[in-house]
């Protein structure tokens, strides 16, 4: 039989969020109205384990993202966004929501401060984060560019190059995204077409991860996160990220390259031994295959929409890279720091130790997060980004939130952020006559209060902003 008479087994594609679905069930029939459940649904304080968005709540399903409607622009009116937003903040039960610890930045898109509460100071952002990154990404990386998992020979040795791509597979997954553009078994099969046409019938192979450096583990990460099934180790080298039959491996690279060699083998290539670690060579004899990734809009895009940690770190590393750093945790973050300062995104307080927002001891302030977002929309390369952040009540992480009553769904794009007792979101609402208002709403001192609750009482800020007549009447002139 030759190797294209062999059949194809189709991989299943691994599902996430079954443990939120679990939580959510729990909490809406046990009448969770507080925090001290945390101890029984997670045996201590819930980690972002618990609050990562399934896979299904992203905008997998659709052939294109959802664009934002055409809006007015203008100077908005600071009383009317004060009289929207006052009564929420001041409101006695709604602070018990929001906690001691409440930072609010609203803005125009002409980089007018409209309304201010501790703006400037620092809270624990979790994953609203990602937008710093995204935004770094937009601006250093060429939004069409894409990254590249090749093999090149090296005398008798196959090396798999890693090329950083986030969203490598495995195989093909039978409902593709717009993301699922590489897989490792359409590199096997190019690879052993290329080693055949050269009379090549035995290889060993080596697979080279080191475009990225550093640890691949942040230390600002809790400890149990990596042994906790929280996050894969960041790796340019991986294939679904790592994660075979739900479980996220500790050596992604290795374990790509142990399924890589069974793919050659199904494509009747012989390998000698098991996979090592080698580095390419400057001068390869030949480069076998390669498979291109999406785009890096198109990454940012699902990165944003999903809260996807691992594509945040790769993507940090490549802004590392980039902006002429290491691909490191410290080279990625130093480089979004920069490119903040440079574009004048205040940056008070920032201290950044991921791309993800996965370590508490990251440090943003509502004044950073509107401004990236203010900043994002007045310039060409980076605008993409606020059509990437998922809408109230419809798509991604927003999906199950805003419901049908309230005024932001809909009319509010933003990125969520969510750890025990921390819960942020920062993007933009339409207003009632159509102008667009930034915000960023942050708290990180809610560990006794029900999160749904806290996330209830930000949502409504963001939706009150929605509901208010805050820009010019376009009727006036």
């Amino acid at each position: 039989m030759t190797r294209r008479d062999r059949g194809r087994v189709a991989l299943p594609w691994a599902l996430g969020g079954l443990f939120l679905a679990v939580v959510l069930v729990a909490g809406v029939g046990l009448g969770w109205t507080s925090g001290r459940l945390n101890p029984v649904v997670c045996g201590g304080p819930c980690g972002p384990e618990a609050v990562a968005p399934p896979e299904a709540l992203t905008l997998d399903a659709a052939p294109q993202r959802v664009q934002p409607d055409p809006v007015m622009t203008g100077a908005l009116d600071p009383d009317a966004v004060r009289a929207a937003v006052q009564p929420l903040l001041e409101d006695p039960a709604r602070r018990a929501e929001l906690g001691d610890r409440l930072g609010v930045a609203v803005v125009g898109l002409d980089g007018t401060s409209v309304f201010a509460r501790d703006a400037a100071e620092a809270f624990v952002p979790a994953s609203t984060t990602k937008l710093l990154t995204a935004y770094a990404a937009l601006s250093l990386l060429e939004p069409g560019s894409r990254f590249s998992t090749s093999t090149v020979l090296d005398g008798n040795e196959v090396v798999l190059v890693g090329g950083g791509d986030p969203y490598l597979a495995s195989s093909r997954p039978e409902r593709p995204t717009r993301v699922d553009r590489a897989d490792l078994r359409t590199l096997a099969e190019r690879t052993a077409a290329a080693l055949d046409d050269a009379g090549v019938g035995e290889v060993s192979l080596g697979y080279d991860a080191g475009l990225f450096t550093g640890p691949s583990v942040s230390p600002g990460w809790e400890d149990s996160y990596v042994p906790g099934q929280v996050v894969t180790p960041v790796s340019a080298l991986w294939a679904d990220q790592g994660v075979r039959d739900g479980i996220r491996s500790g050596d992604p690279a290795r374990a790509a390259a142990d399924r890589f060699a069974g793919y050659l083998q199904d494509e009747g290539i012989d390998v000698d031994g098991d996979p090592d670690r080698a580095d390419a060579p400057p001068d390869p004899q030949r480069v076998l295959a390669a498979v291109q990734s999406a785009t890096v809009a198109q990454i940012v895009d699902a990165t944003l929409v999903r809260s996807d940690n691992e594509a945040a770190e790769v993507l940090l590393r490549h802004v590392g890279l980039a902006a002429g750093g290491p691909g490191s945790f410290e080279g990625g973050t130093d480089a979004v720091a920069a490119t903040l300062t440079e574009a004048g995104v205040p940056v008070q307080g920032l201290r950044l130790d991921d791309g993800s927002g996965l370590a508490r001891s990251n440090r943003i302030a509502p004044e950073t997060l509107a401004g990236v977002l203010r900043v994002a929309a007045s310039r060409a390369s980076t605008s993409e980004l606020l059509a990437d952040l998922p809408v109230g009540g419809l798509t991604g992480t927003l999906e199950d939130r805003f419901d049908e009553d309230s005024a932001g769904r809909g009319l509010v794009r933003a990125k969520t952020g969510t750890l025990t007792g921390v819960h942020s979101l920062a993007g933009y609402a339409t207003d009632a006559r159509g102008v667009p208002i930034v915000f960023a709403v942050m708290v990180d001192d809610t560990e006794g209060v029900n999160p749904f609750v806290t996330q209830a009482a930000i949502d409504d800020v963001a939706a009150a902003l929605a509901a208010c007549t805050c820009g010019p009447d376009a009727t006036q002139s």
